[in-house]
């Protein structure tokens, strides 16, 4: 069973690693968690937005092949609750969710997620978007994925992973 250290270590071992984006794994989990914080959000919501792309660093570690949105959910799914890992599991439906449902929003992207949302499918056919809100998780997903787009700046300085260890350990199982 996973635990927070193994996902501490995680972090630590493969955070400084990119992926799409120009910033690396752990400076961007720490912005995104950072805008869900600054924006009130739940505990298990910000653990959400620190752990959204685990599945890229399990990738990375040799884990399991497949899409992050599934690996990283699955693997943290004995750890943590359904608040924390259904968003995870949505985000990115979220973000074709939001391409759809707002059109302007796919001008808001950064050049690795358009890259990316051609790859996941684009945006969400009408009865798909229709439906998604409805979801569990669904509304944690949304305001994910905004804080995901905010959080890919080479300048921030966000809080450090330990500032969120003990958010992570009381939410575990």
């Amino acid at each position: 069973m996973t635990t927070v250290d193994d996902v501490l270590a995680l972090y630590e071992a493969w955070g400084h690693e990119r992926y799409d984006e120009e910033v690396g794994q752990l400076a961007h989990a720490l912005q995104t968690a950072a805008h869900a914080e600054a924006e009130g959000a739940e505990g298990a919501l910000v653990a959400a937005a620190l752990l959204h792309d685990v599945g890229h660093l399990l990738e990375l570690q040799g884990g399991a092949p497949g899409p992050h949105e599934r690996t990283g959910p699955a693997w943290l799914a004995g750890l943590f609750p359904p608040a924390v890992t259904d968003p995870i599991a949505l985000h990115v439906t979220a973000k074709r969710y939001l391409c759809a449902a707002e059109p302007e929003y796919l001008d808001l992207l950064s050049p690795g997620s358009v890259r990316s949302l051609a790859r996941q499918g684009g945006p969400l056919a009408p009865e798909e978007a229709a439906s998604f809100p409805a979801l569990p998780g669904a509304a944690g997903a949304i305001a994910l994925r905004r804080w995901d787009d905010a959080g890919k700046s080479l300048d921030a300085v966000p809080p450090s992973l330990a500032h969120y260890e003990p958010l992570l350990r009381a939410l575990a199982r």
